[in-house]
């Protein structure tokens, strides 16, 4: 396990004048690199040959690529030296974890990692010090979960991984036991999914309200956790067929529903709920600060759903940078605290450029 005393002697050898951020070229990168265009900070990407285009169309953005043949090719020693030589601190975003894995990143990756690399493995809700666990010691409200398909007493959502696409996963409403059995033998038939993944499956219940993304950010220079902006999701083939068609006629047309995330809309949230919104916040940063020391480093996401009560429910949990770049030009909440509009990127950036000023480095990565 990569030590923070290995990670304080790697900076210690850094040019702090001349520091790069570096991504993996996927999920949140163009957001990441902008922010650190904002603040005259070096931008590298990481990029897997064939995926690369992106970030080759938006100059302004990336300062050097590197072109590897799999994004896990990160860890190689060559490519970790050269990463070391241009003094880089790598961003943890969906596309690290994805790529690299939870191993490589907590044993073999020797490049400050801005965030709390062991951390990270919490998302995943087969460990055992989770993200549901994290919730729970917290006092925040989830729904609740199903340890047997047989305990299914009402709405439920079945979360199981696809079969062919193993980053996303093939959500599922059921209503009873008999219901999930039915479904569940449907999608294994069309090859949706398999019998062995079905067997991890987590089943929550479904709880009705307005989804809401709540991202925080929570500085370890000032201490405090910041409420960034709201945004929503967009997901198909889910979002304009249930929106844009009458019921009646989504009963008529026999096709599988399914939601993968596909891109992001602004949201604000009712100034009397946001005292709410800052409880969730401030006791997830407190309890995550217990149980995985530093605790948390930077971005968070509490994906969240308002109940017709007002009560808030966390439903999933985004321990890195959520991937959500709309925020950059909408969010009202960012503004409030620095007076400009700014997204999760920009945010990094300036707690790295803080960070160096006040020869705190060490404190902000890992």
């Amino acid at each position: 396990m990569i030590s923070r005393e290995q990670v304080t002697n790697i900076v210690n050898q850094y040019n702090l004048k001349n520091i790069t951020i570096g991504t993996i070229g996927s999920h949140s990168a163009l957001d990441i690199m902008d922010g650190a265009k904002d603040e005259n900070i070096k931008t590298l990407c990481i990029c897997q040959k064939g995926r690369e285009i992106p970030y080759q169309r938006f100059k302004r953005l990336t300062d050097e690529i590197i072109l590897l043949d799999r994004f896990s090719d990160t860890v190689n020693s060559e490519n970790q030296k050269k990463l070391q030589e241009l003094n880089t601190i790598m961003i943890t975003n969906r596309a690290l974890t994805a790529y690299l894995g939870y191993d490589n990143i907590e044993n073999n990756l020797k490049i400050p990692v801005f965030g709390n690399r062991l951390l990270l493995r919490a998302e995943e809700r087969n460990t055992i010090r989770n993200q549901y666990y994290l919730l729970e010691k917290a006092s925040i409200r989830h729904p609740k979960i199903y340890k047997n398909p047989s305990d299914i007493d009402g709405p439920a959502l079945v979360k199981v991984q696809e079969a062919n696409r193993k980053l996303e996963r093939a959500f599922f409403i059921v209503s009873s036991h008999e219901d999930y059995r039915r479904k569940a033998k449907l999608k294994v038939e069309q090859g949706l999914i398999n019998e062995q993944d079905l067997k991890s499956a987590i089943i929550e219940e479904y709880v009705i309200g307005t989804y809401f993304n709540f991202n925080f950010f929570h500085s370890p220079l000032t201490g405090e956790t910041e409420f960034l902006g709201i945004e929503r999701r967009l997901q198909t083939n889910l979002h304009d067929f249930t929106t844009s068609l009458p019921a009646r006629q989504q009963l008529e047309i026999d096709i599988e529903v399914q939601n993968i995330e596909v891109g992001h809309t602004p949201a604000s949230i009712r100034e009397s709920l946001l005292e709410k919104v800052f409880e969730i916040g401030d006791k997830f940063t407190a309890t995550v600060k217990r149980e995985y020391f530093p605790g948390i480093i930077g971005p968070i996401s509490l994906q969240s759903i308002v109940t017709l009560d007002l009560n808030l429910v966390v439903y999933d949990v985004s321990l890195r940078v959520p991937g959500n770049p709309i925020m950059a030009t909408t969010s009202p909440y960012a503004k409030y605290y620095y007076g400009h509009t700014m997204g999760v990127g920009r945010r990094i950036a300036m707690e790295v450029k803080n960070a160096i000023a006040q020869k705190r480095l060490t404190e902000i990565v890992t």
